[in-house]
């Protein structure tokens, strides 16, 4: 009875530990040429044959680079299939969709405030994300 106790004991701080890990997705951005219209991304997905199972995401790092001068009012989101998250600058990293399946595709979407075009249109030559998951 000892010896499975014993055994019990040491199996029970490796129960609650899941796999973790990280995948990263890049692609080329969208244009938008008006302002008050919404540009959404290629989804960004893990890369094929990734052995993610059930894992959930922790923390997500992002970044895009746009071409030209960043228009007034511009805002971006990053999001997964059931929720968006605000970001604020062309790099950073967040817990924002924390719980999200690891597995999910990723958005970034694009808006620039106001009516009209935009001159010269905001072009988003790179997107990039980092998805660290357990």
């Amino acid at each position: 009875m000892k010896i499975l106790l014993i055994g019990l004991a040491l199996l029970i701080p490796t129960a609650g530990y899941a796999a973790s890990g990280s995948w990263a997705a890049d692609d080329t951005g969208v244009t938008l040429t008006l302002r008050g219209r919404v540009a959404s991304s290629n989804p960004l997905r893990a890369p094929a044959g990734a052995a993610i199972g059930q894992e959930l995401i922790a923390t997500v790092g992002w970044r895009y680079r746009i071409l030209g001068p960043t228009p007034a009012g511009l805002q971006v989101k990053l999001c997964a299939v059931a929720r968006c998250m605000a970001i604020e600058g062309e790099s950073g990293q967040s817990r924002g969709l924390a719980g999200e399946a690891a597995n999910s595709d990723l958005r970034f979407v694009f808006s620039v405030e106001g009516k009209g075009a935009l001159n010269p249109p905001l072009r988003v030559i790179s997107n990039q994300v980092i998805v660290n998951y357990q």
